[in-house]
């Protein structure tokens, strides 16, 4: 964030230097005019002129350049100038009152010097006092505006660092939300899929039919493959930025049979894919069979379901196709989010692939997953 400067300060340095020195240059020619100043003092104005384009980077010498002209002759703009300079610049307040002083010495003190009554010493002690008076209001401003830069230049501090802690309060918040949802996860839904478990293995002890007990089984195993699952969930909640936790394994390939044989659905596999692809391809692949085959079980009961792995020859990319028979008996209306197709295809753009589904030629549904090669890189 950057403070709005004021117009002036939004002129360039070249035209306000040489306004200052034109302006100079006049009240030069104005001091000397109709004088019968000498070759001497004429140089030391013109000096005093021209030394004020350097003002800015060498603010106390071309003072002390114009302390000459302002001695010899009734010059008072140019040592103005390079006194305001030097008060914007410097932050030593002594040097700038010992300026102040000297500039009222120049002003005061009469050219070529010679024996003074005491009515002229008088009025020297005047001149100077009164000159001392006017050297304060160059001083006084050049001082203002430092401060008021500092002033912009602190505010734009406060500001970063107000900004700084709203990002800090903002992280700070959003790690005690998602605390708060770990515990809940942790407290509710994993003592819930436990107690779900819990009654799938005694219903499978105590069942006489062994499609019942098949059914006990697959329950029970995939409550505790859910429990596994929301572990996970709970640890990367509660990592809170910046501390390294360690991550239970993320399916691969190689968990792809086991998925296949508790999935409950009568589903065959076939095909494989390269050992080397990459983890990231590995849990698209995996989660898009673990996702499919879920919406079988939900939305197709008693259908078939084919897992076909493949690659193609040509290097040309790899992927799995998912499909499976119509429903032999109606659904049961369960609730669903809708999301997980919509998350399967985010994966897969992420790889740079493509994911498709929908209704099989055949009947039934069809999931594909396609990932090039690039995508295993």
């Amino acid at each position: 964030m950057t403070a709005p400067r004021a117009w002036w300060a939004r002129v360039p340095d070249p035209v306000v230097d040489a306004v200052v020195i034109a302006i100079a240059i006049a009240d030069v020619w104005i001091s000397l005019w109709d004088s019968d100043a000498s070759m001497a003092a004429r140089s030391m104005a013109a000096l005093a002129c021209v030394a004020l384009a350097a003002r800015r980077r060498l603010p106390l010498a071309v003072f002390l350049l114009t302390l000459p002209a302002s001695l010899m002759q009734d010059v008072v703009f140019a040592p103005f100038a390079a006194l305001f300079t030097l008060a914007e610049r410097s932050r030593d307040r002594r040097l700038l009152a010992v300026c102040a002083v000297l500039f009222a010495l120049a002003s005061a003190a009469p050219w070529p010097p010679d024996d003074l009554s005491s009515h002229d010493r008088a009025w020297t002690v005047v001149s100077f006092f009164y000159t001392l008076a006017t050297a304060a209001a160059p001083v006084l401003l050049g001082q203002l505006l430092q401060a008021r830069r500092d002033l912009a230049r602190r505010l734009i501090e406060i500001e970063e660092a107000r900004e700084h802690e709203r990002l800090l309060h903002s992280q700070a918040v959003l790690a005690r939300e998602r605390a708060q949802l770990a515990r809940e996860m942790h407290d509710v839904v994993s003592h819930q899929v436990s107690l779900i478990a819990v009654q799938a293995g005694a219903l499978q002890v105590a069942a006489r039919d062994p499609d019942f007990k098949e059914g006990a089984r697959t329950i029970r195993s995939l409550s505790v493959d859910t429990l596994d699952e929301l572990r996970h969930m709970v640890t990367l909640l509660r990592a809170s930025g910046g501390r390294a936790t360690e991550l239970t394994p993320q399916p691969t390939l190689a968990d792809l049979h086991q998925l296949v044989t508790t999935s409950g659905i009568d589903t065959e596999l076939s095909g494989e894919l390269p050992p080397d692809i990459n983890p990231p391809a590995q849990r698209a692949v995996y989660r898009t069979v673990q996702e499919a085959l879920t919406n079988v079980r939900k939305h197709a009961p008693g259908a078939r379901a084919t897992v076909r792995l493949w690659s193609a020859d040509d290097g040309g990319g790899f992927g799995v196709t998912v499909t499976n028979t119509p429903s032999s008996r109606p659904s049961l209306p369960l609730p669903g989010s809708h999301q997980g197709l919509v998350g399967l295809k985010e994966r897969a753009e992420l790889l740079g692939g493509t994911f498709e589904s929908g209704p099989a030629p055949e009947g039934g549904y069809r999931v594909s997953l396609r990932i090039p090669a690039r995508g295993d890189a």
